[in-house]
């Protein structure tokens, strides 16, 4: 096992729980959700992966790494049953959005509409 994969797994599974609790499903707005939070997540799972595919099939920390691996295996269970979730969250703050800002321009047309028959 290369000497740093069990502590690599467990800075992905630390930075998955943290995700995992800044996107919780109780938050009512999307707001704080930005795109590097995917993408960080992704950085995760890319690390993850790569730390387990090089991984002899026994080692001398096989029970922790196995603990670790178990974790791991959770977080992506997690992410499994929240991301669909907070998909329709995000659709439905996209649409909410779009219409406050087709309420902006209705309202922008209205006023230039006015300003030129006064």
């Amino acid at each position: 096992m290369p000497p740093d994969a069990l502590a690599t797994l467990r800075q992905v599974n630390e930075n998955l729980r943290s995700a995992l609790l800044r996107l919780r499903p109780e938050r009512k707005h999307c707001s704080s959700i930005r795109p590097q939070d995917f993408s960080d997540i992704l950085t995760q799972l890319l690390r993850a992966a790569e730390c387990l595919r090089r991984l002899p099939p026994h080692s001398e920390a096989a029970a922790a790494l196995e603990k670790e691996a178990l974790e791991y295996r959770g977080n992506l269970e997690k992410l499994k049953h929240f991301l669909p979730d907070l998909q329709v969250r995000l659709l439905a703050e996209k649409s909410r959005l779009e219409t406050a800002r087709s309420h902006v321009a209705n309202a922008a047309a209205w006023a230039l509409a006015n300003k030129k028959t006064l």
